[in-house]
């Protein structure tokens, strides 16, 4: 076939919604109209590989599929990328959305527009995709689709007509979907005959072919032997196998302009091979410099979490298992580091609290390990006195002496929500609580309303969520991104038992709320931390300033229950002799914590 006949007859479209509202269910239903897998291996969730992910009902790793449909007698071959709703994996859909030249706009008929909808929906805007609004759920007896489409209606400004009703369960409708895909998504542009551009939007590793890179061939082709370059990281590989989704991996001759499909690299490290980053030949197989594909950077993790075996004997375990992780996942990283209390262990950076749950939840069945994971915290910038550059704090235990420090600055976010009218008062109540700066109020519908403010990235990821929840009955809906950093009042909270510094317990927080914060964690601790034979003080300080205390008292004998009678100096005499035995007892005496401790402070 001609090229530019095939190019015209090539579609490549994604799916954006918020979390659960139906994107997995519309594929399959996709798949099942095009005959792309057989009906008997089909299954729910078709294009969730992990048990996770079906567990838990949510996308973690995008999959994209091939299908082929006839439509007014012309063949077509339909790329599409299933990609996840979570805010923290946001760059990824950005590149997935780069991938596509269009995208089906999902909104659940039951819940209408929330802040994930409108975080992905800005990203395919600014994108310039072609944008197919598509209400599902319709079969559903609470559906509301009159209100759905003005919610939609308002956030997209299209006309009322060009909204479409489907049903991802029962099918209902799924046939349109993908004949107005078919009519409106533009097919790709790219030139054959440039040399090879080609656009990462994911990778992942395999144990035989090295790491298999999922690409969108922009420019011109590739096909098995070709000698690869990776303009980002510098990187050199050979396409061991290219090939297509139909959706498992099935090898093809070669890959054109237009195609998504998929390059085995031989590298040997997902970070060789990154997220955004542009494919093209090695430069002794291409006369001129090829120009980067736009929209690539680094993944730099947003929050840090330290995790300790339980055993000290699994420490070799526990590494090698983080090892085989990060094998698949370049946004997870990992470096050893000790500490006085716990022992061994790791400290490891994630894109957010979900990332941190999936790493936590696929140790435990993976690998059979459940760690202890100390308080999550961020990435601060520290200005010195007399440098030119910030330095980035991973750990308040390594800050360091106040005196050589002129800033500290936070990671802000852009703070969405989404929430029903009736439950405003509540959530702006419960956003000062946190160094929340009010930004906008935009009224979606008579019933709902997105609020934006913009606040430090700390207080977002504690707790923030569950309380929003909470305080919404359920119905409110957040999403956030950052920003930057800003200059901020924020010290470091040391926390020591019988007067040695647990740094595990250190951590930053606002100077206002110092106070308040330490006297919390010692009355907490003083609830876990078991009595001991002599008294145990738990001190709250920042720098040499002890700004909370509480005591467990000592388990004490009764060392006069045999006296009788007598002179008042005999008693006098043995309580201060057991006095006298505490104090030496306490100069040598090691506090055990139990690791029960630290997920007790966690929770307020």
């Amino acid at each position: 076939m001609d090229q530019s006949i095939r190019q015209k007859n090539i579609r490549n479209f994604c799916i954006i919604a918020h979390i659960d509202h139906g994107k997995s269910t519309l594929a399959d239903r996709l798949i099942d109209i095009t005959h792309t897998v057989e009906k008997r291996k089909m299954k729910e969730q078709m294009l969730d590989q992990m048990d996770l992910e079906r567990e838990r009902g949510i996308t973690i790793k995008l999959q994209p599929v091939q299908m082929h449909y006839s439509y007014q007698g012309t063949p077509y071959m339909l790329n599409l990328i299933d990609t996840p709703g979570h805010v923290d994996f946001h760059y990824e859909v950005s590149r997935s959305l780069a991938a596509v030249e269009g995208a089906i706009l999902l909104v659940d008929a039951t819940k209408g527009v929330q802040a994930q909808t409108l975080a992905n929906l800005y990203l395919a805007v600014e994108q310039g995709l072609e944008i197919i609004p598509v209400i599902n759920k319709i079969d559903l007896p609470n559906a509301q689709v009159e209100k759905t489409k003005k919610e939609i209606v308002h956030i997209l400004g299209c006309q009322e007509e060009e909204i479409l009703l489907a049903s991802g369960k029962t099918g209902v409708g799924v046939q349109t979907v993908l004949e107005r895909v078919i009519e409106r998504v533009p097919a790709p542009q790219g030139d054959e005959t440039l040399p090879l551009r080609a656009l990462i939007f994911d990778s992942i590793y395999n144990t035989y072919k090295g790491v298999v890179a999922y690409v969108k061939v922009v420019d011109g082709s590739v096909k098995r032997d070709d000698m690869l370059h990776m303009l980002g990281t510098e990187k050199e590989g050979l396409a061991v196998e290219v090939g297509l989704f139909h959706p498992n991996l099935v090898p093809t001759d070669i890959l054109r302009a237009g195609d998504i499909g998929y390059i085995a690299t031989g590298l040997k490290a997902v970070s060789h091979c990154r997220v955004g980053d542009t494919v093209t030949w090695k430069p002794t197989d291409r006369e001129a410099p090829v120009e980067r594909l736009p929209g690539y950077k680094e993944i730099r993790p947003a929050v840090y979490a330290s995790f300790y075996p339980v055993d000290g004997d699994e420490y070799t375990m526990m590494r090698d298992a983080l090892e085989k992780l990060k094998l698949n996942d370049a946004a997870f990283t990992f470096e050893p580091e000790s500490n006085q209390a716990l022992g061994r262990g790791f400290r490891c950076g994630f894109l957010g609290l979900l990332h941190l749950e999936i790493i936590q939840a696929r140790l435990e069945r993976e690998f059979g390990m459940a760690p202890t994971i100390t308080t999550p915290s961020v990435v601060y910038e520290l200005k010195l006195h007399g440098a030119d550059e910030r330095k980035l704090l991973y750990s308040p235990a390594d800050l360091p002496d106040l005196a050589g420090i002129e800033a500290i600055y936070e990671p802000y976010v852009l703070l969405s929500m989404v929430v029903p009218s009736e439950y405003l008062g509540n959530v702006i109540t419960l956003t000062q609580t946190i160094r929340a700066e009010y930004k906008n109020t935009e009224y979606i519908d008579e019933e709902r309303v997105l609020l934006t403010f913009e606040a430090p990235l700390m207080d977002v990821i504690i707790n923030f969520h569950d309380e929003l929840k909470s305080a919404s009955s359920g119905y409110a809906s957040m999403n956030y991104e950052l920003i930057g950093y800003r200059e901020s009042d924020v010290v470091k909270l040391e926390i020591m038992v019988a007067g040695e510094h647990i740094d595990a317990f250190a951590r930053m927080i606002p100077r206002q709320d110092a106070f308040g914060e330490g006297k919390r964690v010692v009355e907490k601790l003083k609830e876990v931390i078991p009595r001991q034979n002599f008294a145990v003080a738990i001190q709250a300080a920042i720098g040499g300033k002890v700004i909370a205390r509480e005591t467990i008292s000592a388990y004490r004998k009764d060392v006069t229950g045999k006296l009788y009678g007598g002179d008042f100096s005999r008693k006098r005499k043995l309580l201060d002799k057991q006095k006298r035995g505490k104090k030496k007892m306490r100069d040598i005496g090691k506090v055990a914590i139990p690791s029960s401790a630290f997920l007790a402070v966690l929770k307020k």
